[in-house]
């Protein structure tokens, strides 16, 4: 009895030996052969996806491209009309000068509101330019100097000018201003309306005086006395 029972036992420890192995050299391949074959689908995927990040990215640069060639024609194309196509040195200005403006437009565009600047070393307020000398000459001198610049000695035709002028000056300065008979006369052959007098003073040509009250700071003074001036220009 006991030689039976471990025969019946050894026979079945061989029998489930052979039935593990049978399982293992049965489901061994198959299951190779799936993960293998899963492996490659999952390649084959983040190849496509790779693929499709690359084609994204390919496309987004050359919509930034196109985009910084407008810009850079649009940059171009929107400089000044005075800006001279030789100067590529010079940095931008956003105003072009008045003599620069005239050389190019007088002949073709006289009145073209692009050219009303005033020159170089004039000071501009509302239609007017305003150019303060810093050397001094006589009242006739002072007139042919403002004359030769295109304008003439300042007239002061309001309130607002007349603080203007006083602000910006630091000077005694000649104005267009002159006694003749009777009355005082502006260089445009106006008769004097509005005056801010000083107290007293004697003279044919007039001073405005900027380091005085703006109420009262003309004064007269001989027209051969030297100090500086004032001329005016109309844009």
């Amino acid at each position: 009895m006991y030689i039976k029972f471990c025969r019946s036992y050894g026979e079945d420890k061989k029998d489930q030996k052979d039935q593990k192995d049978e399982a293992n050299g049965n489901l061994s391949p198959e299951l190779s052969v799936e993960l293998d074959g899963g492996k490659d689908k999952q390649t084959e995927g983040n190849a496509r996806l790779f693929r499709a990040a690359c084609l994204f990215l390919t496309v987004i640069c050359l919509l930034l491209l196109l985009v910084v060639i407008i810009l850079s024609v649009k940059l171009q194309t929107g400089s000044t009309v005075c800006s001279e196509r030789g100067d590529t040195t010079a940095p931008f200005a956003p105003k072009c000068s008045y003599e620069k403006c005239q050389a190019l437009f007088s002949k073709i565009q006289p009145h073209d509101p692009a050219c009303k600047l005033c020159p170089q070393g004039w000071r501009s307020f509302g239609r007017w330019c305003f150019y303060l000398s810093t050397f001094r000459m006589s009242w006739d001198e002072s007139q042919k100097n403002c004359t030769a610049r295109g304008g003439a000695l300042a007239v002061v035709t309001s309130q607002k000018v007349q603080s203007f002028l006083t602000k910006e000056g630091n000077m005694d300065y000649w104005i267009g201003l002159r006694h003749k008979g009777d009355t005082w006369t502006w260089v445009d052959n106006t008769v004097l309306r509005e005056s801010y007098w000083e107290a007293t003073s004697e003279g044919d040509c007039g001073i405005l005086s900027t380091n005085k009250p703006t109420e009262k700071n003309w004064s007269k003074a001989s027209c051969a006395a030297y100090t500086y001036f004032i001329c005016q220009l109309q844009l």
